[in-house]
């Protein structure tokens, strides 16, 4: 289940996890926590839903359906977390894959700046695994991220202080190849890819967590589901599409329409 807010372009949001989810061999089901008007240029609108309806999606999810692995996405108020946190809770969903969205691809801010906070203190600790880039590593932990020994220690504050069971800091954003952090509590495991060369990487985050989420669901552990999820995001950049003005977005089904590449 992807707990998340929609994206009109189709790129990110609840539309990249649900590809993603299909693509990794799973069945998706999901929670809209907003409903945006975006596209490869930007987000133009926003509307929150109620906290009552998102609610009510979960609970009619889970009473029928159920839910192996939860992955949650755009939780823009303190009131739309600490909901998905107390539904996560009440329905006993140990399996929970944390993507703290806070700013757009083209860099529209997604989560209100006082529910940075309720984030970080209320829905991290439940995470299985808590998969931020760098710039959201740093207002997770409040250090400043400009290498991969940056990203080792800001993964142990996630884990060590904060309470995520596994972080992930992703190295999209800092210099040189790109390689993420992942730490279980007790070691380090690092997945390096040399940096592919394109604008089109819209909802890059949206599916890696995705992805994690979907191995999880299927029994992996955390290191080969995020083992799986890097090389799955990668080849899913590599065949990307030329669409719109923008960042364009990632070709999740690669293996069924063939590569860009």
């Amino acid at each position: 289940m992807t707990i998340a807010g929609s994206d009109s372009g189709g790129g990110a949001g609840i539309q990249a996890d649900l590809k993603s989810f299909a693509a990794m061999g799973v069945y998706g089901t999901s929670a809209i926590t907003a409903i945006t008007a975006q596209n490869t240029l930007g987000v133009t609108d926003v509307l929150e839903l109620p906290t009552s309806l998102i609610e009510s999606q979960i609970d009619a999810i889970v009473s029928d359906i159920g839910s192996d692995s939860v992955k949650t996405g755009m939780l823009s108020s303190s009131e739309i977390i600490q909901t998905v946190a107390d539904r996560i809770s009440y329905h006993g969903l140990n399996t929970l894959v944390v993507d703290p969205v806070m700013v757009a691809k083209g860099g529209d801010r997604l989560l209100h700046e006082q529910a940075v906070g309720a984030l970080r203190d209320i829905l991290v600790p439940l995470a299985t695994v808590v998969t931020p880039n760098a710039p959201e590593a740093e207002i997770l932990t409040g250090m400043t991220i400009t290498n991969v020994e940056d990203a080792r220690i800001a993964a142990r504050i996630l884990v060590d202080e904060i309470g995520a069971a596994c972080a992930v800091v992703k190295g999209g954003h800092l210099e040189g190849p790109a390689t993420d952090v992942l730490y279980d509590g007790s070691e380090f495991t690092l997945f390096t890819q040399e940096r592919i060369p394109t604008k089109n990487t819209h909802g890059t985050g949206c599916t890696f967590a995705s992805a994690t989420a979907a191995g999880l669901a299927k029994g992996l552990s955390t290191q080969a589901a995020v083992r799986d999820a890097k090389a799955y995001v990668t080849a899913a950049i590599q065949s990307s599409f030329e669409i719109g003005g923008g960042h364009g977005p990632l070709n999740h089904f690669f293996e069924l329409w063939g590569r860009n590449d």
